[in-house]
């Protein structure tokens, strides 16, 4: 008898709370998890990402790139890409869409992916840049005219021109630098920078370099010339010419001179006679 009593005991409590164990399931299952959020509900009412690969891409101008547009939807309900660039063949596959962009050459575009599910749209953006570093960086030999010379940089086929700094370093320090930010032309060009130097004794036997730089939204580019080394003396045709002048005047001078002294020595010799 006394064995039966917790028996009755359990069985008079389940009648009292019929269902009590499953209901204390489904509220411990709905409780808050240790981060502090519920889970999320089935279906496709589930968050969802879109993500775009690459974000950056840098191309020369006329390039083509393909990009590439993930989610986690199970099934999407719309999807597509915003962009001015020209596009190209497209691929799918199970969560992703891959799209080419061809003949870029805008400097920078973004390009917008989107993907709707469940009624929401959520989307990625990247930026394509279109850019060519310069052919040739050709750094003309120095020319010493007077006292001061005459530096010459010049920068084939570059785009674009506008993002572009020039810069002159003489053994190792930067004697000048120029942002051609005014430069707003969308083709490819060349570019002459012209620089006038004081000569200095110091600076005889040094090397000049023409360094070219771009900074693309974080990508840098850069370009250099072959060394040139400045030299002592390099006649330009203005000293040439004041030279030959002042050697001319010189040689007059010392004919004058002679004549005249020739002429009194023949007076001197007619009067002794």
């Amino acid at each position: 008898m006394g064995s039966l009593l917790p028996l009755s005991l359990l069985l008079l409590l389940a009648a009292a709370d019929p269902g009590g164990g499953i209901a204390r399931r489904r509220r411990a299952a709905a409780a808050p998890g240790p981060g502090g959020s519920s889970p999320a509900p089935s279906g496709t009412s589930a968050p969802f990402w879109v993500r775009i690969s690459p974000k950056f891409k840098a191309v020369p101008p006329g390039g083509s790139v393909w990009l590439n547009c993930s989610s986690s939807c199970p099934l999407p309900e719309d999807s597509g890409l915003s962009t001015r660039l020209r596009r190209g063949g497209t691929l799918r596959g199970p969560g992703w869409v891959s799209y080419q962009l061809v003949d870029v050459r805008a400097w920078s575009s973004e390009v917008h992916c989107f993907v709707t599910c469940a009624g929401q749209t959520r989307g990625a953006t990247a930026t394509i840049t279109a850019y060519k570093r310069p052919q040739r960086v050709i750094l003309e030999p120095p020319v010493l005219a007077g006292s001061e010379y005459t530096l010459r940089c010049h920068l084939t086929h570059v785009f674009p021109v506008g993002f572009l700094v020039v810069t002159l370093r003489l053994g190792g320090r930067v004697i000048y630098s120029e942002n051609l930010k005014r430069h707003t032309s969308p083709d490819l060009a060349n570019v002459t920078l012209t620089y006038k130097l004081p000569a200095r004794r110091r600076d005889f036997r040094q090397t000049v370099t023409c360094h070219a730089r771009f900074n693309l939204d974080g990508l840098v580019v850069r370009s250099s010339s072959a060394p040139m080394t400045l030299p002592v003396l390099a006649w330009s045709p203005a000293p040439k010419a004041l030279a030959s002048t002042s050697i001319a005047a010189l040689v007059g001078i010392l004919l004058v001179v002679g004549a005249t002294y020739c002429r009194k020595w023949l007076l001197m010799q007619s009067r002794g006679a």
